[in-house]
Protein backbone atom coordinates (compact mmCIF):
# COMPACT_ATOMS: atom_id res chain seq x y z
CA UNK A 1 0.00 0.00 0.00
CA UNK A 2 1.39 3.80 -0.79
CA UNK A 3 2.58 5.42 2.18
CA UNK A 4 2.16 9.49 2.25
CA UNK A 5 4.25 11.37 0.35
CA UNK A 6 5.16 15.10 1.08
CA UNK A 7 4.24 17.02 -2.46
CA UNK A 8 7.04 18.76 -4.59
CA UNK A 9 7.20 22.42 -3.91
CA UNK A 10 9.12 23.54 -7.36
CA UNK A 11 7.65 23.36 -10.41
CA UNK A 12 10.43 21.24 -11.77
CA UNK A 13 9.55 18.52 -8.81
CA UNK A 14 6.00 19.01 -9.75
CA UNK A 15 6.60 17.87 -13.57
CA UNK A 16 7.72 15.15 -12.49
CA UNK A 17 4.39 13.96 -11.24
CA UNK A 18 2.27 15.01 -14.17
CA UNK A 19 -0.01 12.51 -15.85
CA UNK A 20 -3.68 12.46 -15.78
CA UNK A 21 -3.75 15.49 -18.27
CA UNK A 22 -1.77 13.30 -20.78
CA UNK A 23 -4.81 11.20 -20.65
CA UNK A 24 -7.03 13.99 -20.54
CA UNK A 25 -5.63 15.69 -23.81
CA UNK A 26 -5.14 12.50 -25.79
CA UNK A 27 -8.93 11.99 -25.45
CA UNK A 28 -10.10 15.13 -26.21
CA UNK A 29 -8.12 16.07 -29.22
CA UNK A 30 -9.75 12.94 -31.27
CA UNK A 31 -13.37 13.08 -31.81
CA UNK A 32 -13.84 17.05 -30.63
CA UNK A 33 -10.59 18.33 -32.54
CA UNK A 34 -10.09 16.57 -35.89
CA UNK A 35 -14.09 15.74 -36.54
CA UNK A 36 -16.36 18.43 -34.73
CA UNK A 37 -14.30 21.13 -35.01
CA UNK A 38 -13.25 20.89 -37.89
CA UNK A 39 -16.60 20.06 -39.14
CA UNK A 40 -18.13 23.91 -37.40
CA UNK A 41 -15.30 25.80 -39.02
CA UNK A 42 -16.25 24.37 -42.89
CA UNK A 43 -19.79 24.87 -41.81
CA UNK A 44 -19.85 28.49 -40.45
CA UNK A 45 -16.41 29.78 -41.35
CA UNK A 46 -14.93 32.01 -38.69
CA UNK A 47 -17.51 33.16 -37.08
CA UNK A 48 -17.85 30.37 -34.14
CA UNK A 49 -14.55 30.48 -33.71
CA UNK A 50 -15.56 32.35 -29.94
CA UNK A 51 -17.04 28.82 -29.01
CA UNK A 52 -14.58 26.90 -29.66
CA UNK A 53 -12.43 29.29 -27.38
CA UNK A 54 -15.01 29.47 -24.82
CA UNK A 55 -15.10 25.34 -24.55
CA UNK A 56 -12.04 25.23 -24.14
CA UNK A 57 -11.39 27.50 -21.54
CA UNK A 58 -14.89 27.98 -19.09
CA UNK A 59 -14.95 23.88 -18.13
CA UNK A 60 -11.81 23.55 -16.81
CA UNK A 61 -12.57 24.61 -12.62
CA UNK A 62 -15.29 21.87 -12.81
CA UNK A 63 -12.18 18.98 -13.70
CA UNK A 64 -10.60 20.66 -10.61
CA UNK A 65 -13.36 19.86 -9.15
CA UNK A 66 -13.11 16.40 -9.37
CA UNK A 67 -9.53 16.10 -9.18
CA UNK A 68 -9.82 17.81 -6.07
CA UNK A 69 -12.83 15.08 -4.94
CA UNK A 70 -10.73 12.50 -5.63
CA UNK A 71 -7.75 13.53 -3.45
CA UNK A 72 -9.67 14.64 -0.27
CA UNK A 73 -11.91 11.23 -1.17
CA UNK A 74 -9.98 8.59 -3.04
CA UNK A 75 -12.99 7.30 -4.04
CA UNK A 76 -14.26 7.03 -7.46
CA UNK A 77 -16.62 9.07 -9.60
CA UNK A 78 -19.53 6.52 -9.66
CA UNK A 79 -18.93 5.90 -5.90
CA UNK A 80 -19.07 9.39 -4.90
CA UNK A 81 -22.53 10.09 -7.28
CA UNK A 82 -23.99 7.44 -5.43
CA UNK A 83 -23.71 9.31 -2.37
CA UNK A 84 -24.91 12.64 -3.47
CA UNK A 85 -28.13 14.20 -1.91
CA UNK A 86 -31.91 13.71 -3.81
CA UNK A 87 -34.01 10.94 -5.41
CA UNK A 88 -32.78 7.34 -5.39
CA UNK A 89 -33.71 4.66 -7.68
CA UNK A 90 -33.52 0.96 -6.53
CA UNK A 91 -29.36 1.14 -5.26
CA UNK A 92 -28.72 3.76 -7.20
CA UNK A 93 -28.82 8.09 -7.23
CA UNK A 94 -30.69 9.14 -9.88
CA UNK A 95 -27.21 10.95 -11.53
CA UNK A 96 -26.10 7.14 -12.38
CA UNK A 97 -29.75 6.52 -14.20
CA UNK A 98 -29.53 9.95 -15.89
CA UNK A 99 -25.65 9.20 -17.13
CA UNK A 100 -26.90 5.70 -18.24
CA UNK A 101 -29.55 7.07 -20.20
CA UNK A 102 -27.32 9.24 -22.01
CA UNK A 103 -24.78 6.40 -23.45
CA UNK A 104 -26.70 5.50 -26.55
CA UNK A 105 -25.55 8.78 -28.08
CA UNK A 106 -22.19 8.30 -26.67
CA UNK A 107 -21.72 4.84 -28.04
CA UNK A 108 -22.68 6.40 -31.15
CA UNK A 109 -20.00 9.01 -30.79
CA UNK A 110 -17.27 6.80 -29.97
CA UNK A 111 -18.37 4.36 -32.92
CA UNK A 112 -17.58 7.56 -35.11
CA UNK A 113 -14.18 7.95 -33.88
CA UNK A 114 -13.98 3.31 -34.91
CA UNK A 115 -15.17 4.53 -38.27
CA UNK A 116 -12.54 7.93 -38.79
CA UNK A 117 -9.78 5.78 -37.71
CA UNK A 118 -10.69 2.97 -40.31
CA UNK A 119 -11.60 5.61 -42.87
CA UNK A 120 -7.65 6.90 -42.22
CA UNK A 121 -5.71 3.29 -42.42
CA UNK A 122 -8.10 2.69 -45.70
CA UNK A 123 -6.06 5.77 -47.10
CA UNK A 124 -3.23 4.64 -46.53
CA UNK A 125 -3.64 1.04 -46.87
CA UNK A 126 -6.76 0.45 -49.54
CA UNK A 127 -5.93 -3.89 -50.00
CA UNK A 128 -8.08 -3.51 -46.71
CA UNK A 129 -12.00 -2.43 -46.74
CA UNK A 130 -12.94 -0.05 -44.24
CA UNK A 131 -15.04 -2.54 -42.42
CA UNK A 132 -12.03 -4.70 -41.95
CA UNK A 133 -9.90 -2.16 -40.56
CA UNK A 134 -12.45 -1.53 -38.05
CA UNK A 135 -12.58 -4.64 -36.69
CA UNK A 136 -8.95 -4.46 -36.37
CA UNK A 137 -8.84 -1.14 -34.65
CA UNK A 138 -11.20 -2.67 -32.19
CA UNK A 139 -9.29 -5.62 -31.75
CA UNK A 140 -6.27 -3.96 -31.39
CA UNK A 141 -7.28 -1.44 -28.96
CA UNK A 142 -8.98 -4.31 -26.70
CA UNK A 143 -5.40 -5.68 -26.78
CA UNK A 144 -3.46 -2.66 -26.09
CA UNK A 145 -5.46 -1.69 -22.58
CA UNK A 146 -7.58 -5.01 -21.36
CA UNK A 147 -4.92 -5.54 -18.51
CA UNK A 148 -5.98 -2.19 -16.80
CA UNK A 149 -1.95 -0.85 -16.10
CA UNK A 150 -1.50 3.15 -15.60
CA UNK A 151 1.62 3.50 -16.80
CA UNK A 152 1.21 2.50 -20.24
CA UNK A 153 -1.55 4.47 -20.65
CA UNK A 154 0.06 7.42 -20.04
CA UNK A 155 2.95 7.27 -21.78
CA UNK A 156 0.95 6.32 -24.94
CA UNK A 157 -0.98 8.99 -24.29
CA UNK A 158 1.96 11.47 -24.30
CA UNK A 159 3.28 10.02 -27.50
CA UNK A 160 0.30 10.88 -29.56
CA UNK A 161 -0.03 14.07 -27.90
CA UNK A 162 3.46 15.39 -29.38
CA UNK A 163 2.69 13.57 -32.61
CA UNK A 164 -0.89 14.83 -33.41
CA UNK A 165 0.09 18.69 -32.14
CA UNK A 166 2.94 18.49 -34.01
CA UNK A 167 1.05 18.02 -37.44
CA UNK A 168 -1.35 20.58 -36.65
CA UNK A 169 0.99 23.03 -35.50
CA UNK A 170 3.62 22.59 -38.26
CA UNK A 171 0.15 22.67 -41.00
CA UNK A 172 -1.24 26.14 -39.43
CA UNK A 173 2.04 27.66 -39.64
CA UNK A 174 2.63 26.44 -43.56
CA UNK A 175 -0.95 27.42 -44.24
CA UNK A 176 0.08 31.15 -43.62
CA UNK A 177 2.11 30.99 -47.08
CA UNK A 178 -0.64 29.88 -49.41
CA UNK A 179 -3.85 31.82 -51.02
CA UNK A 180 -5.65 30.23 -48.06
CA UNK A 181 -3.69 32.16 -45.45
CA UNK A 182 -5.99 33.78 -41.99
CA UNK A 183 -6.59 37.12 -41.82
CA UNK A 184 -6.35 39.50 -38.66
CA UNK A 185 -9.89 40.31 -40.01
CA UNK A 186 -10.76 36.53 -39.74
CA UNK A 187 -9.95 36.26 -36.26
CA UNK A 188 -11.99 39.30 -35.84
CA UNK A 189 -14.82 38.24 -37.28
CA UNK A 190 -14.18 34.86 -35.40
CA UNK A 191 -14.39 36.67 -31.88
CA UNK A 192 -17.28 38.64 -32.67
CA UNK A 193 -19.48 36.47 -30.47
CA UNK A 194 -22.12 35.72 -33.43
CA UNK A 195 -23.59 32.87 -34.01
CA UNK A 196 -25.60 31.73 -36.94
CA UNK A 197 -29.13 29.96 -36.89
CA UNK A 198 -27.78 27.00 -38.94
CA UNK A 199 -24.38 26.76 -36.94
CA UNK A 200 -26.33 25.89 -34.04
CA UNK A 201 -26.41 22.37 -33.73
CA UNK A 202 -22.92 21.88 -34.66
CA UNK A 203 -21.99 24.86 -32.64
CA UNK A 204 -24.13 22.91 -29.43
CA UNK A 205 -22.03 19.47 -30.15
CA UNK A 206 -18.68 21.12 -30.35
CA UNK A 207 -19.36 23.07 -27.44
CA UNK A 208 -19.81 19.26 -25.25
CA UNK A 209 -16.98 17.70 -27.21
CA UNK A 210 -14.16 20.09 -27.64
CA UNK A 211 -12.05 21.15 -25.07
CA UNK A 212 -12.89 19.02 -21.41
CA UNK A 213 -16.38 17.40 -21.88
CA UNK A 214 -18.50 16.28 -19.48
CA UNK A 215 -16.64 12.47 -20.04
CA UNK A 216 -13.65 13.71 -19.26
CA UNK A 217 -14.51 15.83 -16.26
CA UNK A 218 -15.83 12.19 -15.00
CA UNK A 219 -12.94 10.26 -16.29
CA UNK A 220 -10.02 12.58 -14.54
CA UNK A 221 -10.89 11.24 -11.22
CA UNK A 222 -9.95 7.73 -11.99
CA UNK A 223 -6.66 8.94 -13.63
CA UNK A 224 -5.89 11.30 -10.32
CA UNK A 225 -6.33 8.01 -8.23
CA UNK A 226 -4.48 5.88 -10.41
CA UNK A 227 -1.73 8.41 -11.15
CA UNK A 228 -1.32 8.22 -6.74
CA UNK A 229 -2.36 11.72 -5.80
CA UNK A 230 -4.89 10.50 -3.52
CA UNK A 231 -2.41 8.02 -2.12
CA UNK A 232 0.03 10.74 -1.27
CA UNK A 233 -2.24 12.99 0.65
CA UNK A 234 -3.38 9.97 2.74
CA UNK A 235 -6.60 9.32 4.04
CA UNK A 236 -8.30 12.53 5.86
CA UNK A 237 -7.53 12.02 9.59
CA UNK A 238 -8.76 16.24 9.79
CA UNK A 239 -5.02 16.70 10.80
CA UNK A 240 -3.09 19.90 9.78
CA UNK A 241 -0.25 17.24 8.33
CA UNK A 242 -3.04 15.83 5.57
CA UNK A 243 -4.37 19.32 4.96
CA UNK A 244 -0.75 20.44 4.01
CA UNK A 245 0.14 17.40 1.66
CA UNK A 246 -3.87 17.26 0.17
CA UNK A 247 -3.01 21.10 -0.73
CA UNK A 248 0.49 20.47 -1.86
CA UNK A 249 -1.16 17.85 -4.28
CA UNK A 250 -3.93 19.56 -5.23
CA UNK A 251 -1.42 21.84 -6.35
CA UNK A 252 0.36 19.11 -8.58
CA UNK A 253 -3.21 18.43 -10.10
CA UNK A 254 -3.93 22.19 -10.84
CA UNK A 255 -0.61 22.07 -12.69
CA UNK A 256 -1.87 19.17 -14.34
CA UNK A 257 -5.06 20.34 -15.38
CA UNK A 258 -3.84 23.86 -16.68
CA UNK A 259 -1.11 22.85 -18.35
CA UNK A 260 -3.12 20.16 -20.74
CA UNK A 261 -5.68 22.84 -21.27
CA UNK A 262 -3.05 24.83 -22.73
CA UNK A 263 -2.36 21.92 -25.10
CA UNK A 264 -6.03 20.84 -26.10
CA UNK A 265 -7.01 24.88 -26.31
CA UNK A 266 -4.38 25.47 -28.63
CA UNK A 267 -4.70 22.26 -30.51
CA UNK A 268 -8.16 23.08 -30.99
CA UNK A 269 -7.96 26.12 -32.04
CA UNK A 270 -5.67 24.83 -35.01
CA UNK A 271 -7.45 22.71 -36.02
CA UNK A 272 -10.91 25.32 -35.92
CA UNK A 273 -9.01 27.51 -38.46
CA UNK A 274 -7.89 25.16 -40.77
CA UNK A 275 -11.52 23.95 -41.27
CA UNK A 276 -12.71 27.48 -41.49
CA UNK A 277 -9.83 28.53 -43.96
CA UNK A 278 -9.91 26.26 -46.13
CA UNK A 279 -13.40 23.90 -46.14
CA UNK A 280 -15.68 26.66 -45.86
CA UNK A 281 -14.07 28.77 -48.47
CA UNK A 282 -14.12 25.72 -50.81
CA UNK A 283 -17.66 24.98 -49.84
CA UNK A 284 -16.98 21.64 -48.66
CA UNK A 285 -18.08 19.83 -45.70
CA UNK A 286 -17.02 16.93 -44.03
CA UNK A 287 -19.74 14.07 -44.49
CA UNK A 288 -19.74 9.75 -43.98
CA UNK A 289 -17.27 8.13 -45.83
CA UNK A 290 -15.64 11.21 -47.70
CA UNK A 291 -14.77 12.93 -44.34
CA UNK A 292 -11.69 12.03 -44.42
CA UNK A 293 -10.58 13.03 -47.69
CA UNK A 294 -12.40 16.10 -47.43
CA UNK A 295 -10.67 16.98 -44.46
CA UNK A 296 -7.44 15.86 -46.12
CA UNK A 297 -7.82 19.10 -48.36
CA UNK A 298 -6.88 20.94 -45.30
CA UNK A 299 -3.35 19.70 -46.43
CA UNK A 300 -3.37 18.88 -49.56
CA UNK A 301 -4.88 22.24 -51.21
CA UNK A 302 -2.73 24.14 -49.17
CA UNK A 303 0.55 22.36 -49.00
CA UNK A 304 0.30 20.19 -52.20
CA UNK A 305 -0.13 16.30 -52.48
CA UNK A 306 2.81 14.95 -50.56
CA UNK A 307 0.67 16.14 -47.44
CA UNK A 308 -1.72 13.91 -47.64
CA UNK A 309 0.95 11.57 -46.03
CA UNK A 310 1.35 14.13 -43.20
CA UNK A 311 -2.11 14.29 -42.73
CA UNK A 312 -2.78 11.14 -42.65
CA UNK A 313 -0.32 10.27 -39.94
CA UNK A 314 -1.71 13.57 -37.74
CA UNK A 315 -5.67 12.33 -38.44
CA UNK A 316 -5.17 8.47 -37.11
CA UNK A 317 -2.92 9.82 -33.88
CA UNK A 318 -5.30 11.81 -32.99
CA UNK A 319 -8.25 10.10 -33.89
CA UNK A 320 -7.00 6.76 -32.18
CA UNK A 321 -5.76 8.59 -29.05
CA UNK A 322 -9.14 9.45 -28.56
CA UNK A 323 -9.63 5.44 -29.52
CA UNK A 324 -7.24 4.43 -27.15
CA UNK A 325 -8.36 6.61 -24.02
CA UNK A 326 -11.80 6.28 -24.60
CA UNK A 327 -11.72 2.81 -24.16
CA UNK A 328 -9.69 2.97 -20.77
CA UNK A 329 -12.09 5.25 -19.31
CA UNK A 330 -15.12 3.65 -20.16
CA UNK A 331 -14.27 0.59 -18.78
CA UNK A 332 -13.40 2.12 -15.48
CA UNK A 333 -16.35 4.37 -15.41
CA UNK A 334 -18.77 1.30 -16.43
CA UNK A 335 -17.39 -0.67 -14.38
CA UNK A 336 -17.91 1.42 -11.50
CA UNK A 337 -20.96 2.14 -12.64
CA UNK A 338 -22.19 -1.66 -12.81
CA UNK A 339 -20.46 -1.97 -9.06
CA UNK A 340 -22.77 0.77 -7.77
CA UNK A 341 -25.99 -0.59 -9.51
CA UNK A 342 -25.03 -4.01 -8.00
CA UNK A 343 -24.59 -5.51 -11.78
CA UNK A 344 -21.04 -6.45 -11.24
CA UNK A 345 -18.51 -6.55 -8.55
CA UNK A 346 -15.99 -3.28 -8.53
CA UNK A 347 -14.67 -3.22 -4.69
CA UNK A 348 -11.38 -5.29 -4.23
CA UNK A 349 -8.23 -4.20 -6.83
CA UNK A 350 -8.86 -8.09 -8.45
CA UNK A 351 -12.34 -7.23 -8.95
CA UNK A 352 -11.69 -3.92 -10.46
CA UNK A 353 -9.17 -5.44 -12.94
CA UNK A 354 -11.87 -7.95 -13.91
CA UNK A 355 -14.43 -5.44 -14.84
CA UNK A 356 -11.93 -3.36 -16.63
CA UNK A 357 -10.64 -6.34 -18.75
CA UNK A 358 -14.25 -7.47 -19.48
CA UNK A 359 -15.29 -3.82 -20.94
CA UNK A 360 -11.95 -3.66 -22.67
CA UNK A 361 -13.20 -5.84 -24.95
CA UNK A 362 -16.97 -5.39 -25.05
CA UNK A 363 -16.73 -1.74 -26.16
CA UNK A 364 -13.79 -1.58 -29.13
CA UNK A 365 -16.23 -3.89 -31.03
CA UNK A 366 -19.79 -2.65 -29.76
CA UNK A 367 -18.70 0.69 -31.03
CA UNK A 368 -17.22 -1.14 -34.00
CA UNK A 369 -20.65 -2.55 -35.09
CA UNK A 370 -22.77 1.13 -34.57
CA UNK A 371 -20.39 2.32 -36.81
CA UNK A 372 -20.61 -0.47 -39.65
CA UNK A 373 -24.54 0.56 -38.94
CA UNK A 374 -24.85 3.74 -39.20
CA UNK A 375 -21.97 4.15 -41.54
CA UNK A 376 -22.02 7.93 -40.55
CA UNK A 377 -18.91 9.43 -38.55
CA UNK A 378 -19.31 13.04 -38.67
CA UNK A 379 -23.41 12.88 -37.65
CA UNK A 380 -22.56 10.11 -34.74
CA UNK A 381 -19.58 12.45 -33.19
CA UNK A 382 -22.40 15.50 -32.87
CA UNK A 383 -24.71 13.41 -31.79
CA UNK A 384 -22.97 12.57 -29.00
CA UNK A 385 -21.59 15.86 -28.42
CA UNK A 386 -24.87 16.79 -28.01
CA UNK A 387 -25.67 13.88 -25.29
CA UNK A 388 -22.21 15.54 -23.66
CA UNK A 389 -24.05 19.36 -23.57
CA UNK A 390 -26.61 17.79 -21.56
CA UNK A 391 -24.49 15.75 -19.24
CA UNK A 392 -22.32 18.64 -18.72
CA UNK A 393 -25.45 20.23 -16.77
CA UNK A 394 -25.21 17.33 -14.36
CA UNK A 395 -21.61 18.28 -14.13
CA UNK A 396 -21.86 21.09 -13.21
CA UNK A 397 -24.64 20.61 -10.48
CA UNK A 398 -22.46 17.76 -9.29
CA UNK A 399 -18.99 20.44 -8.63
CA UNK A 400 -21.51 22.84 -7.11
CA UNK A 401 -22.13 20.16 -4.82
CA UNK A 402 -18.40 18.92 -4.37
CA UNK A 403 -17.42 22.73 -3.97
CA UNK A 404 -19.74 23.81 -1.65
CA UNK A 405 -21.04 20.69 0.12
CA UNK A 406 -18.06 18.11 0.52
CA UNK A 407 -14.63 20.13 0.43
CA UNK A 408 -12.93 19.80 3.84
CA UNK A 409 -12.94 23.88 5.32
CA UNK A 410 -9.13 22.88 5.26
CA UNK A 411 -9.06 23.08 1.49
CA UNK A 412 -11.15 26.08 0.91
CA UNK A 413 -9.92 27.88 -2.06
CA UNK A 414 -9.28 31.63 -2.69
CA UNK A 415 -11.73 34.08 -3.76
CA UNK A 416 -10.17 34.41 -7.28
CA UNK A 417 -11.13 30.60 -7.36
CA UNK A 418 -14.58 31.01 -6.62
CA UNK A 419 -14.85 34.02 -9.19
CA UNK A 420 -13.26 31.37 -11.88
CA UNK A 421 -16.09 28.91 -10.97
CA UNK A 422 -18.80 30.42 -10.97
CA UNK A 423 -17.22 32.37 -14.41
CA UNK A 424 -17.42 28.50 -15.72
CA UNK A 425 -20.96 27.43 -14.55
CA UNK A 426 -22.71 30.27 -15.52
CA UNK A 427 -20.73 30.28 -18.81
CA UNK A 428 -21.87 26.35 -19.57
CA UNK A 429 -25.70 26.72 -18.58
CA UNK A 430 -25.97 29.91 -20.92
CA UNK A 431 -24.66 28.03 -23.92
CA UNK A 432 -26.40 24.50 -22.83
CA UNK A 433 -29.37 25.51 -22.04
CA UNK A 434 -29.38 27.91 -25.12
CA UNK A 435 -28.66 25.22 -27.78
CA UNK A 436 -31.48 22.62 -25.96
CA UNK A 437 -33.46 25.63 -26.76
CA UNK A 438 -32.63 26.07 -30.32
CA UNK A 439 -32.56 21.94 -30.51
CA UNK A 440 -35.73 21.44 -29.21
Amino acid sequence: MQQPLDPPKSIAGQLKYLGPGFIMSAAIVGSGELIATTTLGAKAGFVTFWVILVSCLVKVTLQLEFGKNAIYTGTFTMHNFNRLPGLRLGRAHWSIWLWLSLQGLKLLQVGGIVGGVAIVLNMALPALSVDIWALLAALVTALLVYRGYYAPIEKGSLVMIVLFSSVVLISLGLLQGTPFAIRWLDIQEGLSFKLPPEAVLVAFGAFGITGVGGDEIMYYNYWCIEKGYAAYAGPNDGSPAWAARAKGWINVMYLDALLSMVVYTIVTAAFYLLGAAVLHRSGEVPEGYRMIGVLSRIFTETLGPWAETLFLVGAFTALYSTLFTATASWARVWGDAFGQLGWLPFGTVQERRRSIAIFSWIFPFAWCVFFLFFQSPVMMVILGGVATSVLLLLIVWVAWVYRYRELPKSLTPSRLYDVFFWLSVVSILVVSGYGVWQVV
